[in-house]
């Protein structure tokens, strides 16, 4: 008897969460950023860097970081499109190469690292 009450319990639960379930699964996946080329290739702190890619827009990246896998730096951005983000290289930045990570936008926040990079003299 406990064990059909049970059954019967997850059973209404499903029923009342399946609409729920299936907005969510009919939702589009936002296209993810993708970051293809950078200018230059080697820049100082205070230079603006320029990165071309897609699916670059506000509506998608949330920031933009620089990291050398074990510190990372937030950038400011001073202009963003589809297709370019320009940001300028903090001064307290580390020299060496960096590589570049968005923060994408949505209800979970995902870091992503592009499959660039920038060297910082």
């Amino acid at each position: 008897m406990i064990r059909l009450l049970k059954v019967i319990g997850i059973l209404a639960v499903l029923v009342l969460t399946a609409p729920q379930i299936l907005r969510a699964v009919d939702q589009p996946v936002p296209p993810t950023p993708h970051m293809k080329m950078v200018a230059p290739e080697a820049c100082k702190p205070g230079d603006v860097v320029t990165v071309t890619g897609e699916n670059l827009d506000n509506t998608r990246v949330e920031a933009v970081y620089l990291t050398n896998g074990k510190e990372d730096w937030q950038v400011p951005v001073v202009e963003q499109k589809a297709t370019l983000i320009k940001f300028k290289v903090p001064a307290e930045v580390k020299t060496g190469r960096m590589t570049i990570m968005v923060l994408m936008k949505g209800v979970e926040p995902v870091l992503i690292e592009q499959p660039v990079y920038v060297t910082i003299q």
